[in-house]
């Protein structure tokens, strides 16, 4: 029996080292943020479409999704007195004024990918809440970039990495011909990242704590990679089908109904691979069927919005809300094995109960 270890980010301490991952559009908000938090984990708003909902985006953006995060943050904070953070996109054409709500708003930590958040240190104040800020890197040579070039600007070090490997959900930070090569896999990354930090660590005096992700499903997964150094996992695809996840049921049941052929990748608009489940809309995007659509703001900076066939941030919207016939489920690629919802706590003591099995 080995007890689960606490995940340790500075002076944030999370009794269960899990993050849950953040997933856009919609489908992690306050909701999910807070059961998971209030369980002793790390709940993550997804900040990506967040203010689709609100009536004056097409003519407000900035403004809107502003107002939407500070709303989603505030009410998770209503929920939960656990720790709780934001995913933020470098490829958001709103990047900087996102990180600068949530950095206002007092979040715990900011998650950032999808890119290499480089100046993202840049927007924390000289006095007052500093969040912590723990980048996503798909490799130990992006890890290494990113440490060097803010322990030289801005004299600081990033307070934990994310790893994420090719089995994750949603858009992937590699070639399509490296998803499915062994040498990417997430055991590989992982120690390539704990390793390339590791002189930091030593000339810093600050332990740096790495958090594995993509493709983690059960408690055994995590015991795995936390042996191997990880100081905890990040999980988004689990946390689904689970009864606080703020997407529609029909959303949740076309993750319990899918099978493992049903797990595919696309060639996203926004310019990179995604993991997603098979469905008659992206069958007509395959063909050549388009989706006709008018692109009311330009939310993705390598979205090439003229040309592509569908608006992405409409396709995931739609299917958040369970209309499937105008989108698409992003899904890891255990996506498959979930065969009924359940409830956050469920969930998580699961799985502290099959690492501790081990």
């Amino acid at each position: 029996m080995s007890k689960i270890k606490e995940l340790v980010i500075g002076d944030l301490i999370a009794k269960v080292p899990i993050i849950q991952g953040g997933m856009g559009v919609g489908i992690s908000l306050s909701g999910l943020a807070s059961a998971v938090a209030n369980e002793g984990g790390i709940g993550v708003i997804a900040t990506a479409g967040i203010g689709e909902v609100e009536v004056d985006l097409g003519v407000n953006y900035i403004e809107a999704n502003n107002r939407s995060l500070r709303d989603e943050i505030r009410k998770t904070r209503s929920m939960t007195n656990g720790i709780f953070g934001v995913n933020i996109m470098v490829a958001l054409s709103n990047y900087a004024e996102l990180v600068k709500v949530s950095v206002e708003e007092g979040i715990d930590i900011i998650f950032s990918g999808a890119g290499l958040p480089l100046n993202l240190p840049e927007y924390l104040p000289v006095n007052g809440h500093r969040p912590k800020l723990a980048p996503i890197v798909s490799s130990g040579k992006g890890a290494a970039l990113i440490t060097r070039r803010w322990t030289e600007k801005f004299k600081y070090l990033p307070d934990a990495f994310v790893v994420e490997g090719p089995k994750a959900g949603g858009h992937l930070g590699f070639k399509k011909e490296q998803l499915f090569d062994e040498n990417y896999r997430l055991e590989i990354l992982t120690k390539d990242v704990i390793e390339m930090i590791k002189p930091y660590e030593a000339a810093y005096g600050k332990s740096i704590p790495v958090i594995a992700a993509g493709g983690i499903y059960t408690g055994g997964d995590i015991h795995k990679f936390m042996k191997m150094g990880a100081a905890g996992v990040q999980m988004a695809t689990r946390f689904v089908t689970t009864y606080e996840c703020d997407a529609s049921d029909v959303f949740k049941k076309a993750y319990i109904d899918s099978t493992l052929e049903d797990m595919v990748i696309i060639d996203s608009p926004v310019g990179m691979p995604g993991r997603a489940l098979r469905n008659q809309f992206l069958t007509d995007v395959s063909i050549g069927q388009k989706k006709p659509f008018k692109c009311p703001y330009h939310c993705i900076i390598t979205c090439d919005f003229k040309n592509v066939p569908y608006c992405i941030a409409l396709a995931l919207l739609k299917a958040k809300y369970g209309k499937m016939e105008g989108g698409f489920a992003f899904a890891g690629e255990n996506a498959y094995r979930a065969d009924k919802i359940i409830s956050v706590k469920e969930l998580m003591n699961e799985l502290v109960a099959e690492y501790e099995s081990i």
